[in-house]
């Protein structure tokens, strides 16, 4: 196998197996859920870029060859981390509506992704999920159950609020988004004048509102719009 590429049967075993580590060899001193959380303090300070087997394996006061042991390479470190950063979902707030729950759902998610801000760009791509990253998902479909969707439209939602609150995650309230395309438009007035007039004060202008918020909304309406015309027997928007 070359470097790089993932051991996908190991990967596997390692994220739905139970394996019980080496097989051979000195009895293990750790395993890869240990290795995963060493991982997972190294990314929460130096972020993807900075993430190295031989960075784990300082933290972990272990050679570098031994952390294959465990886990055969950094992708499938990265695979376990994921799962592990995301951990189980919180269960849905009692009572809720399929839209109260998916509002909580997306609103937990985002929280994961602010905690952890190299899960962002783990999270992304054509991969094999871990069970925490699969219960996420078991939550969507099972809110949605019941409203008329089929189940390629359940998956479909959640695929839609899983990039939603990955992609706002990276912009939290207040970040100054307005400040900084305004210094940006600012001497370019005349190539960008749609957004000059937009981040000028007024009543069209800049309001304080959360953009995780207004986003939500607006997707939980289509969602909402689609299951009544589903439900009335119309052809969804």
């Amino acid at each position: 196998m070359r470097a790089g590429e993932v051991d996908k049967k190991r990967l596997f075993e390692l994220l739905w197996g139970a394996p019980a580590g080496p097989r051979r060899g000195p009895r293990p001193t750790l395993s890869p859920a240990a290795v995963a959380r060493a991982g997972i303090a190294v990314a929460d300070v130096d972020g993807l870029d900075g993430l190295t087997m031989q960075r784990v394996a300082e933290s972990l006061d272990v050679t570098k060859m031994a952390l294959y042991r465990y886990v055969p390479g950094r992708a499938e470190l990265v695979a376990l981390m994921l799962d592990a950063a995301l951990g189980e979902p919180p269960p849905a707030p009692a009572g809720a509506d399929w839209r109260g729950q998916l509002d909580d759902w997306t609103r937990r998610l985002v929280e994961r992704f602010r905690r952890h801000p190299w899960a962002q760009a783990a999270a992304v791509g054509a991969r094999l999920p871990g069970p925490h990253e699969l219960s996420w998902v078991e939550r969507v479909v099972a809110a949605l159950a019941g409203t008329g969707l089929t189940a390629t439209e359940r998956l479909d939602v959640a695929s839609l609020l899983v990039g939603h609150a990955r992609n706002l995650a990276g912009l939290p309230p207040g970040s100054g988004r307005e400040a900084a395309f305004g210094a940006l438009v600012r001497g370019r007035e005349e190539r960008y004048p749609a957004l000059d007039a937009a981040l000028r004060p007024g009543p069209d202008g800049p309001a304080d509102h959360d953009t995780l918020d207004f986003g939500l909304a607006r997707i939980l309406d289509g969602i909402a719009a689609f299951v009544a015309a589903r439900a009335s027997g119309g052809d969804p928007p």
